[in-house]
């Protein structure tokens, strides 16, 4: 998707209590920092490694850093659980029948780019297929190896991601 029809995407803006009061378009939202609402997903192979996303350079939030396995902007009209099955075939590519356990959801905050967040966790055996127009590739990772990572200054993994390593590993 080009960055012209990424900011063309229309957003539900959102008050203080995650309810919608408007829709607008993703440039104007970030522009503004209006809230509005996202996913991310933590995906796990059978080994317990964590797949990361390596942003594409073009993105406007965190180009090119580490990032969740999957993550999106809920649009407009759409449902949290609507837009995690929606991002989770869009970016690796497969297509769910269910709907991936929700774990937590984070606070709109400058630290999460103004987003609610639902942030949920799927294990799966497929091969995952990323889509690179949508990132530069990925990598599975230990999860022992993400907390040393976080834990020794991590510049390359966006702050939302820590924030939400950090919320999983603590309430393991």
């Amino acid at each position: 998707m080009s960055r012209a029809d990424e900011d063309a995407e229309m957003l539900s803006v959102v008050d203080a209590l995650d309810e919608v009061v408007a829709s607008q378009r993703r440039d104007e939202v970030h522009q503004q920092g209006l809230r509005h609402r996202a996913v991310h997903v933590l995906v796990f192979n059978s080994s317990g490694e964590l797949f990361l996303q390596k942003r594409g350079l073009h993105k406007q939030e965190n180009p090119g850093m580490w990032d969740s396995s999957v993550a999106g902007h809920v649009d407009a009209g759409e449902s949290y659980d609507q837009c995690c099955v929606r991002e989770i075939e869009e970016e690796i590519g497969l297509s769910l029948d269910e709907i991936p356990e929700a774990l937590f959801k984070l606070e709109a905050s400058p630290t999460t780019g103004m987003e609610f967040a639902w942030v949920y966790r799927l294990v799966s055996a497929a091969d995952l297929r990323p889509n690179l127009d949508e990132m530069q590739g990925g990598a599975w990772f230990r999860e022992a190896d993400v907390d040393n990572w976080i834990d020794s200054g991590a510049k390359q993994l966006s702050d939302v991601f820590q924030l939400i390593w950090s919320t999983y590993r603590s309430s393991e």
